[in-house]
């Protein structure tokens, strides 16, 4: 065995624990599936009170088998998988699938018993799946195994596939054979108690009969070992996720505008970003990115072309295509010469080419070889909405034949062709995939796009800068020991200035003819902010002046936020702060929370009183990389704003990344923080206005109140 995963995936033995002569039980159906799919090596049933299954000698125990044994298929109550678990490590066995449940997923009782399990695969050094799975497959015409208890044995193909759920593993491996998607592996990881979707990945990038990868995923074991492998898979194989849980009922508050925007699945999206991993919302659109890395190259650019009979569903097309990121040029001129020498005069020479009803076999050919020498694109979509005049199987041929040998990638649409159409499964049996509305096809090239990109881009390095540690430490620690959990005002600065980030300072004042002071010595325009009592967001409290412009103002301002404030708690004395006003910049926000699975997650987006409102953030998974600040900064919708939109000139965005990367350093050397919000942050044009104006962090010993 090249791999120690081998022994369950191709050993060259089997031992059901468990089989059963009962019809309908999971003993005698997974016996029954392994011999069904003719296994290529030996099978020996395991039950105490039977001598002959399937008409096969049955024996006591695993260890009363003569044979060696590489793998055991363990379908026993589950008080009794450990003493099986032991056994099977006296045998000699080196692979175990627990079919068997009642361990962890129903709690603290079934978990110790995991527990007890895990130990005895140590203690012979075992590799399990499960428990509480639906079994392992593998299609290869030299195993042909298929240990599960389901009905289906799935095409072989060259999709491996890592399934959390057993029930969805089986709908899923069963509407794949219906689209004609073939798998190689198939593992139903259950609980993951040893062997993880990170395990699967790194076994599938070595797997010769596997180039792409499905994930059906309930959870993560260890977030940020699956970031670092999937990446280095996502290089060479692509991945494609279908990741359930996407809500979070009777989520708490958070305290800061980072921590209120980072939803349950910020940290998932995150990660599947970073690591490359293609995400899809519903099975359906798993299946429609299968079909088309299975069959099809990736395309090599955005640009594509649409060839209809139909307009309507040339306009559905192009409506789905531009929304979902694609580009679709003119036809070259030479293109259209070309196609005027046999086009109906009716048809539209444009993109989508819409050659009209009458459109049969003949133009369908015709059009998509000039077509296809367009250097313009990189997929073709041909769409075909079959009239009762014309037979779809030839136009399936002939589409086939006219695209039979190009480097583009082809999708077709056949709209209303019917269940079983021969067209259709004419073209899916010349690696063709057919899509039953030109809408699923948008989605799919745009989910393909984003990671041809992310494949072609460049890998980033973390940067490491010179900073004040002690400083910060020094803060940190008066914050604690005061017993407060948030750190605002000068302290808040302190911490950026410390890390290098630029901030505007502040003077404080407890009196209006400080404040005077105050603002004469740094320069108006400037920003009053009460400073006592500390209040975390002090705009939606009324507790900020802008734009003050004079002496008078000034006062007027402090006196309203001292009337504002009202009675204060004993010992307390009112306070401002006062601050350069930044003006002529983009107020972003910068930011960091805490997720409880992922860890800390990096935000930036755009800032100021409006952040929670317009939610336009991103969140990447810490460490950040400078390649990881660049595409989060890109990817927000009001990225044009910082590029400069509308005659305005773009902003330092060098500036804003090196922040990003700062932050992220910050988070690694502290693990104090729960939260971090930096609200608003001036992006300008000039390097030295861009400045941080208001901090806050939020320590780990609760949020603050």
């Amino acid at each position: 065995m090249k791999h120690a995963l081998d022994y369950i995936f191709r050993p060259r033995s089997v031992a059901v624990i468990g089989a059963s002569r009962r019809k309908g039980s999971i003993g005698r159906e997974t016996l029954h599936n392994i011999l069904t799919a003719e296994f290529n090596g030996k099978v020996f049933p395991v039950n105490p009170t039977a001598t002959v299954i399937h008409s096969i000698k049955s024996y006591s125990t695993v260890l009363d088998v003569p044979d060696a044994v590489d793998l055991a298929i363990v379908i026993v109550p589950k008080e009794g998988v450990r003493d099986v678990a032991r056994q099977c490590g006296e045998k000699g066995v080196k692979g175990i699938v627990v079919i068997t449940a009642g361990f962890s997923e129903v709690g603290a009782e079934g978990k110790a018993r995991e527990m007890e399990v895990l130990k005895v695969l140590r203690d012979f050094n075992m590799r399990m799946v499960g428990p509480n799975c639906f079994g392992v497959v593998n299609t290869d015409p030299r195993v042909n195994l298929n240990a599960t208890f389901g009905k289906t044995f799935p095409k072989v193909g060259k999709v491996g596939f890592i399934t959390q759920s057993g029930a969805m593993g089986e709908a899923i491996m069963s509407q794949a054979k219906e689209l004609g998607i073939g798998f190689s592996v198939v593992a139903s990881i259950g609980n993951k108690a040893d062997i993880s979707s990170n395990d699967m990945l790194e076994y599938f990038k070595d797997d010769p009969n596997t180039d792409v990868i499905l994930m059906y995923l309930e959870n993560f074991g260890n977030p940020r070992n699956f970031t670092r492998i999937a990446r280095d898979v996502s290089q060479v194989k692509p991945i494609v996720a279908v990741k359930s849980g996407r809500t979070k009922l009777g989520a708490k508050a958070a305290s800061s505008h980072t921590g209120a925007l980072a939803g349950l699945d910020v940290g998932v999206d995150a990660l599947f970003e970073q690591a490359g991993i293609m995400r899809v919302e519903t099975v359906e659109e798993l299946f429609g990115v299968a079909m088309a890395l299975t069959s099809q190259p990736v395309p090599k650019g955005n640009r594509v072309v649409v060839v209809t009979n139909a307009g309507g569903p040339g306009i559905l097309a192009t409506d789905a295509l531009i929304n979902s990121g694609m580009q679709m040029p003119n036809l070259a001129p030479a293109t259209i010469k070309k196609l005027r020498t046999f086009s109906s005069t009716e048809a539209s020479f444009s993109n989508p080419m819409d050659m009209v009803a009458g459109a049969g076999p003949k133009e369908y050919k015709l059009t998509l070889e000039a077509i296809e020498k367009d250097k313009r694109f990189d997929t073709i979509i041909p769409i075909f909405v079959p009239p009762v005049t014309i037979d779809q199987l030839e136009v399936a041929r002939h589409i086939q034949t006219a695209l039979d040998k190009t480097d583009k990638t082809v999708l077709a649409c056949f709209m209303g062709a019917g269940e079983g159409s021969s067209g259709i499964e004419h073209l899916k049996s010349h690696d063709i995939p057919v899509y039953i509305f030109p809408e699923a096809i948008a989605k799919t090239l745009s989910t393909i796009h984003r990671y041809r990109v992310w494949r072609s881009r460049k890998r980033g390095k973390i940067q490491s800068f010179k900073v004040d540690t002690e400083r910060v430490r020094a803060i940190v620690d008066k914050t604690e020991a005061a017993g407060l959990d948030a750190i605002v005002g000068d302290d808040a600065i302190d911490i950026l200035t410390a890390y290098g980030i630029p901030a505007a300072s502040y003077r404080y004042a407890s009196t209006a003819r400080d404040a005077v002071t105050a603002a004469n010595e740094i320069g108006y325009p400037v920003v009053l902010k009460i400073a006592t009592p500390t209040v975390l967001h002090k705009t939606e409290a009324g507790g900020v002046k802008v734009d003050l412009r004079s002496d008078t103002e000034v006062r007027r301002a402090f006196k309203e936020l001292e009337k504002a404030v009202g009675s204060l708690k004993k010992g307390e004395e009112f306070s401002v702060a006062v601050q350069q006003m930044i003006a002529g910049g983009v107020e972003t926000v910068i930011g960091m929370t805490t997720d409880p699975q992922f860890g800390p997650l990096m935000m930036f987006g755009l800032g100021g009183i409006y952040v929670e409102i317009m939610k336009d953030v991103a969140f990447r998974i810490t460490p950040l990389t400078d390649q990881g600040a660049r595409e989060m900064i890109r990817s927000i919708r009001s990225y044009p704003l910082l590029t400069g939109f509308r005659g305005a000139p773009p902003v330092d965005l060098g500036i804003i990344e090196e922040t990003l990367c700062r932050v992220s350093q910050l988070v690694k050397d502290f693990d104090n923080f729960l939260e971090i919000d930096i609200n608003p942050f001036i992006a300008s044009p000039e390097a030295d206005r861009c400045k941080a104006v208001d901090a806050r962090f939020i320590l780990r010993n609760g949020p603050a109140t």
